[in-house]
């Protein structure tokens, strides 16, 4: 095969992986939090606080099933908007599948009726993932053909009419079969690998789970586990689930380790989230990156505790992120407890014993740190970091300092110094000048789940470089096009270092230019 064609069978897959972990970003929040309050109305119910055929928990159940009953609906508006489609045809798209005159009939037993001669299989399509997603594609396309040759002044209801005229039927003649019959076979043989040894199975998905989900392709996975939710329990989550706890052991560890307070502060900043919500960025970003020594405590203790859970047969009952307050949505809950304890003790304990600094990171502390003055790795706009929409850096969390909205996809060295850091992505890098500053770039945000499309590195981890040196390109353009922001974060790590760090007052700023002055 050649290398082009190589290359386009490589973008054709990062784009399938990016339409699926943009489809279910926007609903990722309120899918766990609906699965957090069906996990505490079952546990209610099993200690008899709350009868489930009272009022009170109908009317809780409706709220907590809402989103995965119509999850259809939900995933129809937000691929086909992906797509580039109409958001509201692909909810009518979905919302065809469940509505009362065909559910009807299924709970009375029609197996099929007629559609212009041919015979429709009719099936129940509540909580499914895979059928939708299917019909969105070829909506997608079918789209695109009708704004070519439909009068564009006509084409607000004429397009909709065409397409739900066409794709409603062929989803419940061909693609909801097909796609249902995908995620049948999907969840038949991640059962199968689990029966034949979920010790192994839960190893490797534990011990993996957290560069998946520092690369962005857990969301690959996710629709995996919502689409074996649909036909009984799902034990993807239940395996991969000891990590989150792994990690959460580490931030817990360094936080009464260390003496340094802005790392206290940073790894507590972990904690809760990670704790209470199954939140992890600011563990794996801020510390598991930094301290790259971590990461071998966390794929350790994740793939004991993955391999315990898998051996046990865990599975999780609802649709939540692993964490302290859903454990209840998982069982058997003791052996669940006993995997994800596993893992956090044991990720504590190696924190603990072992440290968290490497050789290298030692080098770094023990560095002579000097005054630096960091250029602007980007030519574009100068923006407040409190300004960027995203948490971790708006709220300083890892680290001062300053973004830049670029105005061409070039990323320049701004110092003189070491490429200390390279996401596997290739959307962020760090580098430590031969002046001690750790100097964080994060071009775009949420632009991991890109897996590295429209990025072009020109360097590599380890490397030395020099104040302007290339270091990445990036294609500006069809990274906004996929609905990024390109808005970059350049934030110096060590912070804690300097007594201050200033952004410079010009709105403008190009590789020539100074972007942050640091003082001791």
């Amino acid at each position: 095969m050649s290398q082009h064609n190589v290359a386009k069978k490589e973008s054709k897959i990062s784009k399938i992986l990016e339409v699926i972990s943009g489809s279910f970003a926007p609903i990722i929040g309120v899918l766990a939090g609906a699965g957090l309050l069906k996990a505490a109305l079952s546990v209610l119910s099993q200690i008899g606080w709350l009868s489930n055929e009272s009022g009170t928990y109908i009317v809780l159940s409706a709220a907590g099933n809402s989103i995965f009953y119509f999850l259809p609906v939900f995933l129809g508006i937000t691929i086909a908007i992906k797509l580039g489609g109409n958001g509201y045809v692909g909810g009518a798209i979905g919302a065809a599948l469940l509505t009362p005159q065909i559910v009807n009939l299924v709970d009375t037993g029609v197996e099929s009726i007629s559609f212009l001669g041919l015979s429709v299989n009719l099936a129940d399509y509540s909580s499914t993932v895979f059928p939708i997603f299917i019909a969105m594609f070829v909506y997608a396309g079918l789209e695109k053909c009708l704004k070519r040759i439909i009068y564009k002044d006509i084409q607000m209801f004429i397009n909709p009419l065409i397409s739900l005229a066409i794709l409603v039927p062929l989803t419940m003649l061909f693609f909801g079969p097909f796609g249902n019959l995908v995620g049948e076979g999907l969840g038949a043989i991640i059962t199968f690998l689990s029966d034949k040894s979920g010790l192994l199975a839960g190893a490797v998905l534990g011990g993996s789970w957290t560069f998946l989900t520092i690369a962005g392709l857990h969301w690959t996975i996710i629709p995996l586990a919502i689409a074996n939710l649909a036909n009984g329990p799902d034990p993807i989550i239940g395996m991969a689930a000891p990590a989150v706890f792994a990690q959460i052991a580490v931030a817990i560890a360094i936080f009464f380790k260390t003496r340094d307070n802005k790392l206290k502060s940073l790894a507590a900043s972990g904690i809760l989230p990670g704790a209470l919500a199954g939140t992890t960025e600011a563990i794996y970003y801020g510390i598991l990156l930094r301290y790259r020594k971590t990461i071998v405590y966390v794929v350790v203790a994740g793939a004991i505790g993955g391999a315990i859970n898998g051996s046990f047969g865990v599975v999780m009952n609802d649709f939540v992120l692993p964490s302290v307050l859903s454990i209840p949505a998982f069982s058997p809950i003791s052996q669940h407890l006993v995997g994800a304890g596993a893992a956090f003790v044991l990720g504590l304990t190696f924190t603990l014993v072992l440290g968290f600094q490497g050789k290298k990171d030692d080098t770094y502390n023990i560095k002579v740190i000097k005054p630096e003055t960091v250029s602007s790795p980007l030519k574009g706009n100068v923006i407040p970091l409190a300004d960027v929409n995203e948490p971790l850096f708006a709220t300083n969390t890892v680290g001062k300092g300053a973004a830049i909205k670029p105005i061409e996809g070039k990323v320049y060295a701004p110092v003189d110094g070491e490429v200390t850091t390279l996401f596997p992505t290739q959307h962020a890098l760090g580098i430590t000048s031969n002046n001690g500053a750790e100097i964080l770039i994060y071009v775009g945000i949420d632009t991991v789940k890109l897996n590295g499309q429209y990025f072009n590195v020109h360097i590599k981890q380890g490397d030395q470089v020099k104040k302007g040196d290339l270091l990445l390109e990036f294609d500006r353009k069809n990274i906004e096009k996929s609905g990024f922001d390109i808005t970059t974060s350049v934030v110096i790590t060590n912070t804690e270092e300097y007594a201050h760090i200033d952004v410079t007052e010009e709105a403008y700023v190009s590789s020539e230019n100074s972007l942050l002055k640091l003082a001791l």
